[in-house]
């Protein structure tokens, strides 16, 4: 949506509301767009940015318990008598 500044200031609590609700405003000034208004990400408390890093330390951990041992991982391809298979 684009909007001229002259009326945004009339509307500036729902062209706020409606950039929260992800809705892209753009003001005009003589025609030609000059800002977009968009929403601001919250930042992470402290508490939060450790969860999320203990989560990933804990996904990464599973799987490198997970993942197959790299010496052992083409024995599929031969026979216990050490021929191809």
């Amino acid at each position: 949506m684009q909007i001229s500044v002259t009326e945004a200031k009339s509307q500036l609590t729902d062209l706020v509301r409606r950039a929260e609700a992800g809705d892209e405003i753009i003001l005009t000034r003589h025609g030609h767009a000059a800002v977009r208004l968009v929403p601001i990400n919250p930042v992470a408390d402290a508490k939060s940015r450790k969860a999320l890093l203990d989560a990933v330390r804990g996904a990464a951990a599973m799987k490198a318990t997970a993942a197959p041992n790299a010496a052992r991982s083409q024995d599929f391809l031969y026979g216990d008598d050490g021929l191809p298979g």
